[in-house]
């Protein structure tokens, strides 16, 4: 029995002692020596490192406003991100589950953009907002093309966020489109005989029976908003006067740029807990409301 049980252990660390070491040297070390370094004065490149304790935040929560600024640009982001990313993504999944003929290649075009590289991405749609849409306005006029759209605070923001959803709602795209596929057929069937609308089989019926999805959606979106970095850096560089610096950006800035890694690295210890708590309990409440067909 013991051989047998000493045999099943070889097994399982032949096949996951690799992996879990790579997780171990390349996530859980450098998590926890970024605990320590937030809690030293540490500039990232000097030998020596003397420990403050905890300096760091208190500087973060008395004397560091562009964080604060920057923490709330993140914020609006993230409120606006989840819901248009989810509602783009669902109505492009609840249209192409219909029987179009085209909607395997219009599944492809849709979910084409995920697989492009953020910072490819942010510099693409950096000539379309700059140098095309001036040669669209000056050809026809349009106001809307006229815009500052990297150039303001307000256009700024709208427009990381047209290409944060072009790039993500594709991705959720394909998550609603697989719990969609498994709405049981003869619910709705049973809906329509009773004569429920549309919009009352979607409300009561679709939507609870695909609160998984929304779970794991509402999840990922939240996690890609709260950590936007390259669409960030790409597209404005946190412009102008750092009215669309996003959180991930004001870290690096700090830790990158101003040779402050332990700061830097206190405000992504504090940026974690903070986004790990609101993702817990957007699980926990969602996770409650999910219910079998």
């Amino acid at each position: 029995m013991s051989s047998k049980r000493a045999s099943r252990w070889g097994l399982q660390m032949f096949f996951v002692g690799p992996v879990f070491l790579f997780f171990l040297i390349i996530m859980v070390i450098p998590f926890f020596l970024g605990m320590y370094y937030a809690l030293t004065d540490w500039n990232g490149v000097a030998s020596t490192v003397n420990w403050v304790g905890l300096d760091n935040f208190k500087t973060i929560f008395t004397n560091d406003p562009d964080f604060w600024s920057s923490f709330w640009f993140t914020t609006k982001f993230t409120l606006v991100g989840i819901v248009l990313t989810n509602v783009v993504g669902f109505l492009l999944a609840y249209f192409l589950t219909k029987g179009l003929k085209t909607r395997n290649i219009l599944r492809t075009i849709f979910f084409m953009p995920n697989v492009i590289g953020g910072l490819l991405l942010g510099f693409i749609f950096q000539f379309i907002f700059i140098k095309g849409f001036n040669t669209v306005f000056e050809l026809t006029g349009w106001s809307f093309f006229g815009l500052p759209w990297l150039g303001d605070a307000v256009t700024g923001f709208w427009g990381i966020m047209i290409v944060f959803v072009w790039h993500s709602a594709g991705y959720l795209m394909v998550v609603y489109i697989s719990s969609l596929s498994n709405v049981p057929s003869e619910v709705m069937e049973a809906a329509e005989i009773d004569g429920a609308s549309r919009w009352q089989m979607l409300r009561s019926i679709i939507i609870p029976l695909i609160m998984p999805a929304v779970t794991i959606c509402l999840f990922l979106a939240i996690s890609w908003a709260f950590k936007m970095f390259d669409l960030n850096l790409s597209l404005t560089k946190g412009g102008p006067f750092k009215s669309t610096e996003s959180v991930a950006m004001n870290i690096y800035n700090e830790a990158f740029q101003n040779n402050r890694y332990g700061l830097g690295t206190a405000k992504a210890i504090l940026f974690f807990v903070i986004v790990a708590a609101i993702t817990m309990l957007q699980v926990r409440a969602t996770k409650n409301k999910e219910v079998e067909a």
